[in-house]
């Protein structure tokens, strides 16, 4: 089960206030949205701390552990994917009805949408859980996701969304908890894994050209964190960091969620130092570099 609503995770947030980040403190969209000028944090749709005010801005649906696969979410007990579109569909008669039918479809219309899914699905389903991978090559897994990535922005695209971004995979087999697992090889990054990544890109790169010439009036982008987050592992001296291959949290090789809490003493006391937050996680640090990079290289198209 994916939960982080406890210490540490938020620790360097506003108010040191753990919120269902997977982080120290900000991620990426915060980042962004702060970068189009919006507001600093991105308040979730699920929390009873916030309401059609604090949404009609900008709204987060996400589900931390979450996938493409709906099977995926099944495995960590977490929101799947069709779910978060219901959500997003009672929140838009919500906002017609806070400020208007008219305006608010003008709203829904001009709004980016961030959609960043993909890494748990080969990393804790297809690789991990028998199933997915007994009835799916690895390219038909691929295959597979993209038609679920296709059907979701023609879903989105019929609400009334033209401007979105369909966020490319990380280096995967880089992240701690699989350097960890393949520490038999040296600990080093997981070659298949990263290839899979950039593989599963460049794939999700040619959908978004053919989406972008179906669907009239649609604009799709595909930022893609895997060159920057891949160079800020492989030189982090060169952007400020000490650490690319422990997390902070723990001992930095495996511990997230639940293993990462306020009772573990080796939690380091300086998260910026590091790139990793917990072993899946980025720190804000990470985080806020990886998404100024996909406002300079691909999100400016909005601005």
């Amino acid at each position: 089960m994916a939960r982080n609503n406890f210490k540490p995770y938020g620790r360097d947030f506003y108010g040191g206030q753990a919120t269902g980040r997977f982080s120290n403190g900000r991620v990426c969209s915060d980042f962004i949205s702060e970068a189009f000028e919006i507001k600093p944090t991105i308040p979730a749709y699920l929390d009873p701390a916030f309401n059609i005010t604090d949404f009609s801005t900008g709204v987060c649906f996400a589900s931390a552990g979450t996938g493409y696969d709906n099977s995926t979410s099944d495995v960590l007990s977490v929101i799947p994917l069709w779910k978060e579109l219901e959500y997003y569909k009672k929140y838009q008669e919500e906002l017609r009805a806070y400020m208007g039918r008219v305006k608010a479809d003008n709203v829904l219309r001009e709004s980016l949408y961030l959609i960043s899914v993909g890494t748990n699905d080969f990393l804790e389903n297809y690789y991990l859980v028998p199933g997915r991978s007994l009835q799916y090559s690895i390219e038909g897994y691929q295959s597979f996701l993209l038609g679920i990535a296709r059907n979701f922005v023609s879903e989105l695209y019929g609400l009334g969304a033209r401007k979105i971004s369909l966020i490319g995979l990380p280096p995967m087999g880089c992240l701690p908890l699989e350097r960890t697992r393949s520490v038999m090889f040296g600990n080093r990054c997981v070659e298949k894994y990263n290839n899979v990544a950039k593989e599963f890109n460049g794939k999700l790169e040619d959908l978004v050209e053919k989406l972008n010439k179906e669907l009239e009036g649609i604009q799709v982008v595909v930022p893609n964190p895997y060159g920057i987050l891949f160079d800020i592992i492989q030189n982090p001296e060169s952007y400020g960091f000490e650490n690319a291959v422990e997390a902070c949290c723990g001992t930095g090789l495996f511990e997230m969620g639940y293993l990462c809490n306020k009772n573990n003493p080796f939690t380091c006391a300086d998260a910026s130092k590091y790139v990793f937050w917990d072993s899946f996680h980025p720190t804000e640090k990470t985080n806020g570099l990886v998404a100024r990079h996909a406002v300079k290289t691909c999100l400016y198209k909005f601005m």
